[in-house]
């Protein structure tokens, strides 16, 4: 487990940055939070560090999911709104879970056991106005590595 707190939406979309740069192919991450805990901030900044724009990068609430085409395929999923299992799978989520493109769920916690065990958990609190606390808990092996690269540059 590692924390980092941002003191600024600035240092949300930075903190975002740096991460996408160190993501590849095949990695998922799981991200938690109320709310307005800047989840999909974060992500903006993981689509910066993957060679898109910031304003690319939009919330897919009413989506349920946004494919982008950077660096390597993105897919951000929000499965705020879906209540079931058969919504989950009449979008098709296991081509995007297990396939080729870098997978950024948020709300995952609500199907926890469709997400991969490989994965990285990100837990997202408001400690402030404007400050977050983020959690990085890895969930195997490679999100293991993506941490230690993390805590490197922090």
């Amino acid at each position: 487990m590692f924390k980092v707190t941002t003191t600024s939406p600035q240092e949300t979309l930075s903190l975002g940055k740096t991460l996408g740069k160190l993501l590849l192919p095949g990695d998922f991450l799981n991200l938690r939070g109320d709310l307005g805990a800047g989840k999909t901030l974060l992500v903006k900044g993981i689509g910066v560090g993957l060679g898109l724009t910031a304003e690319e990068v939009t919330s897919p609430t009413f989506a349920i999911i946004n494919e982008y085409n950077g660096d390597y395929p993105l897919y951000h999923f929000d499965l705020y709104r879906l209540e079931t299992d058969l919504e989950l799978e009449q979008i098709g989520y296991l081509d995007y879970f297990y396939g080729s493109g870098i997978t950024l769920v948020e709300w995952g916690q609500l199907f926890v056991h469709h997400l991969p065990t490989e994965r990285l958990d990100l837990i997202l609190e408001v400690i402030g106005p404007e400050a977050r606390e983020i959690t990085f808990i890895p969930q195997g092996e490679r999100s293991a590595e993506i941490v230690e690269q993390l805590r490197g540059l922090y």
